[in-house]
């Protein structure tokens, strides 16, 4: 059991974290060039996202001595801990390479392996949203997702649907794509953000780090989503410290609408 006060101490220092992360990037955001890497496994990094995560690092050590991290870019460090911060320093590095701003900082902490809380901050156009499975918060004030939206109306949102292809079942998608009422790849973890924030209604991930997939968790339920894998199964269920073959994230009537549109068990 935690402490109330120590779950909202955690919560203020998420917080923190958040500011200082958001000063970084948006310093680099406004610069016209950032150095650009490829990792082993293709995707792109730039000193951005390095910057930031190291930042992050050094303030929960200085906090936090005793807490683990994981991050998407340095890796791992006491990753058995009690509390482990979980780092994604730019989700979304594609987005933020041209400067479109659907990208965010996404970070957490773990309990026991468990996601505890869980943040999204847009630092342009600072759009913030904290949650911890109970509530989430956006830009201080609580939200919900949007519910009694049927799926001929709803907004379907993704990343890069190349990836759905790979991945998943391309017929069963683009027969959910022709079910709802629009689609854009308005993804990473900003599709995320609108759909707790209640703009979007469904964000369907393809494929998952955990870094990418533990901090979104109490966002989500915290603003009343329904979150299942592609077939409609618990996200934690099996190993998700090794990620996730993808989410879907919704308000939980549509949910059913839209794993009945996929051929998946709810």
């Amino acid at each position: 059991m935690i402490p109330e006060s120590f779950r909202s101490e955690l919560w203020a220092f998420a917080n923190h974290l958040a500011d200082v992360a958001g000063d970084i990037v948006r310093a680099y955001h406004d610069k016209p060039y950032t150095e650009i890497e490829v990792k082993e496994d293709g995707s792109p990094v730039t000193v951005a996202d390095k910057e930031c995560e190291r930042r992050l690092r050094e303030l929960i050590r200085e906090k936090y001595p005793q807490h683990g991290i994981i991050g998407e870019e340095f890796g791992s460090e006491r990753a058995d801990a009690e509390f482990v911060w979980i780092l994604d320093p730019i989700d979304g590095t594609k987005s933020f390479i041209p400067r479109v701003p659907l990208y965010g900082i996404l970070f957490g902490v773990l309990h026991r392996g468990m996601p505890l809380i869980g943040v999204i901050d847009q630092p342009v156009l600072r759009e913030r949203v904290v949650g911890d499975g109970e509530k989430t918060l956006f830009n201080g004030r609580p939200v919900r997702v949007k519910e009694g939206v049927a799926l001929k109306d709803a907004l379907l949102l993704t990343t890069d649907i190349r990836n759905i292809w790979k991945h998943h079942d391309e017929g069963a998608f683009r027969r959910l794509i022709d079910a709802t009422g629009a689609f854009r790849t308005w993804g990473d973890c900003y599709g995320h953000l609108m759909v707790a924030a209640g703009r979007g209604d469904i964000m369907a991930d393809p494929i998952l780090n955990p870094w990418d997939l533990l901090p979104l968790l109490p966002i989500l339920s915290g603003a009343g989503a329904k979150v299942t894998d592609w077939q409609g199964r618990d996200p934690l269920a099996g190993t998700p410290m090794n990620g996730s073959r993808g989410v879907i994230a919704a308000a939980p009537a549509l949910h059913a609408e839209v794993m009945k549109s996929l051929g998946a068990g709810a």
